[in-house]
């Protein structure tokens, strides 16, 4: 992950080393001039967001002063600076827990503040940088969905102030998580938007953009595509001298020369990159080419080079201890052995190979159970410093009438506060009893939305339980693999009470083809999207999946014939429509087939789902319907057409 995260701080830079060294000297003097606070706790805030370029335990320093003063001065916006300064120094420093809770505390507190004329610009700012320092932090922790939710506010934030500079480095890094999704094609939408605005500013960090776009276009094999962006890459680095970025770009047109049969041209642009990296001493990147080179030259049978530039590669990999690295180096060594007829260095290599490659297994297994145990405490966390917030300010509020009241009207000291205290209690109460009724009215909806989770667990096991009677082993070892894929998404989500439509549209493919498979393809299935629904739209978890189970196993199962079934989602005005469709046997014959069964059973799903939708309505004051219609042509029926309508909502609202 350490590259995305010099892609990142690379994007966050946009002034030369030394004129950053004559502004911290100019701020350094103006503080050493100026005796007020408010003025002070500014300059060290300033004076913070400089060194992050070169010296991030500087700028963890200076930020701290500003946090102190801040805080003894009640000075909220500059506080707020202080928290997201401290949090930047944090992640430059590889502490992404610390850096989180600075982010969380700076969110709070900017968000609880009173908007005013003279402050509502400042707040603004304050907010989006911290939506993108916390998407920063959750993408460095592998958590995409956590990252691309708080880069879409931190992105509308800087589109609602029309800074164009801030909102392209956003989205430069929407396309570095996509990438890391391999979802190039989204990657590549979010890397131009980035490049449009950076040529209009004629950025400085324009060549990190081009270059992610043409190693997307390399990986798709569009090399002419890739070539174009590599050579504009070099013209702006040109502009905008950057080595470590030099030296990436050496890397990737060294690999583009290579897989056009040019060696000699990936030859001399590697050397480059050796040199480029080691005239700022980045291990990381010398390792990476090292890496590059050990596979052209075992490729070129040239397995003497190739031995030496692995060993280089592992050396620099045990310094960085970055274990992919140090697996990669060790599978080349294994490989240049071998093809040497060293067979017992070979065999040594390819053990430690296989043991870094577990070890790696683990670390992944461990980061995942640390991400999920993160995920828990930056939410609780954040709930519990609203609160104090929330408390806080109450206090300072109700502090301040206590004290005008006195003032004013101190000869009816008395018979005054004893109404006026009258009158706060019952508005108190009154919040308080709103506030519960509220609450009340969420966790009833929480409730219903759980109860569909055990419901569709126990139809699934019934399901698995059927299929392996019926399909033998090999065939259930397929089903059961798929089922587990459904239920990851499934729990994942069920604690959520509203997930991004596409992966809704995700489970609901999953379940489906899980389905073909127990019924051996009896029926086909599409899923469509109105191309005008936003990649942020949200729906409630396990509303839609009850309906295509009754589709499936009330509708086309019983017919003779393959079965068909369709899911649509679209805007209508203000609402998300789903309609589905099936060519099945008709409401009226489904209901006669469940009375000829022996074995009666009654399906909570449709009363908690209509519980669901009414839950749904008095949240957001609008209409959640569902309309279940058989569908005829002349005498025959047709199938069966369910439309349910939502209110459109949105993922972080």
């Amino acid at each position: 992950m350490r590259l995305l995260v010099i892609v990142i701080i690379l994007l966050l830079n946009s002034t030369g080393i030394l004129a950053q060294d004559r502004i911290i000297d100019s701020l350094q003097n103006e503080l050493n001039t100026t005796q007020n606070s408010l003025q002070r706790a500014k300059l060290y805030n300033a004076i913070s967001e400089q060194f992050k370029y070169s010296d991030p335990d500087k700028m963890l320093e200076f930020a701290i002063k500003a946090l102190e003063l801040s805080k003894e001065e009640q000075l909220k916006i500059e506080m707020g600076r202080a928290y997201l300064n401290i949090g930047t120094a944090h992640i430059i420093l590889g502490d992404y827990q610390k850096a989180m809770d600075h982010f969380v505390w700076g969110k709070s507190l900017f968000e609880d503040l009173p908007k005013s004329p003279q402050t509502s610009a400042d707040i603004a700012k304050g907010l989006a940088r911290t939506y993108g320092s916390m998407g920063i932090v959750f993408s460095e922790q592998s958590n995409y969905a956590k990252a691309l939710q708080y880069y879409l506010k931190a992105a509308k934030a800087y589109e609602m102030l029309d800074d164009k500079g801030q909102a392209a480095k956003i989205y430069n890094n929407m396309g570095v998580v996509y990438k890391s999704q391999d979802q190039n094609q989204k990657a590549l939408e979010f890397f131009l938007k980035a490049l449009e605005i950076q040529k209009m500013l004629n950025a400085p960090n324009t060549a990190i953009t081009q270059t992610n776009i043409a190693n997307i276009y390399f990986k798709a094999g569009k090399l002419d595509e890739a070539f174009q962006y590599y050579t504009a890459a070099k013209s702006s680095l040109d502009l905008h001298p950057n080595t470590r970025a030099l030296g990436e770009w050496y890397n990737n047109i060294g690999a583009y020369y290579n897989s056009r049969n040019y060696p000699q041209m990936a030859l001399e642009n590697w050397q480059k990159a050796i040199r480029a990296f080691e005239s700022i001493h980045d291990k990381f990147g010398l390792a990476d080419t090292y890496l590059l080179l050990a596979e052209f030259y075992n490729a070129q049978r040239e397995h003497t080079k190739g031995l030496q530039a692995a060993t280089s590669a592992l050396n620099l990999a045990d310094e960085t201890d970055v274990l992919e690295q140090r697996a990669a180096a060790e599978n080349l060594l294994s490989d240049s052995y071998n093809n040497l007829g060293k067979t017992e260095q070979a065999l040594f290599h390819f053990k430690r190979y296989s043991n870094a490659k577990d070890s790696l297994y683990k670390k992944n297994n461990i980061q995942k159970a640390v991400e999920a145990a993160m995920n828990y405490e930056f939410e609780k966390k954040e709930l519990l410093q609203k609160e104090e917030n929330q408390k806080r300010e109450l206090l300072i509020k109700e502090e301040a009438k206590s004290n005008t009241l006195k003032l004013l009207f101190g000869s009816l000291i008395v018979l005054l506060l004893f109404g006026i205290g009258f009158l706060i209690y019952n508005r108190q109460q009154l919040k308080k009893t709103l506030t519960l009724q509220k609450e009340l009215a969420e966790y009833e909806q929480k409730a219903l939305h759980l109860q569909m989770n055990p419901h569709f667990v126990f139809n699934c096991l019934g399901s698995i339980s059927s299929f392996i009677v019926q399909n033998g082993t090999d065939s259930a070892i397929k089903y059961l693999s798929k089922f587990s894929k459904l239920m990851r998404l499934t729990l994942e989500y069920s604690k959520e009470s509203l997930i991004p439509i596409d992966k809704e549209i995700e489970s609901l493919q999953n379940y489906l083809e899980l389905e073909q498979l127990r019924f051996n393809d009896k029926f086909t299935f599409n899923i469509s999207k109105d191309p005008n629904i936003e990649d942020d739209v949200a729906i409630p978890p396990l509303l839609i999946q009850p309906f295509i189970e009754n589709s499936i196993i009330h509708g086309v199962i019983p017919k003779k014939e393959k079965g068909n079934i369709s899911i649509a989602f679209s805007v209508s005005g203000k609402s998300l429509h789903c309609t589905i469709v099936d060519d099945g046997v008709g409401i009226n014959q489904s209901i006669k087939n469940k009375e000829n069964l022996v074995l009666a059973h009654k399906s909570m799903a449709l009363g908690i789902i209509k519980k669901r939708l009414e839950m749904i309505s008095e949240a957001t004051n609008k209409e959640a319907s569902i309309a279940i219609e058989e569908l005829i042509n002349g005498n025959t029926v047709t199938g069966t057409k369910i439309v349910l309508k939502l209110p459109l909502q949105y993922s972080g609202h």
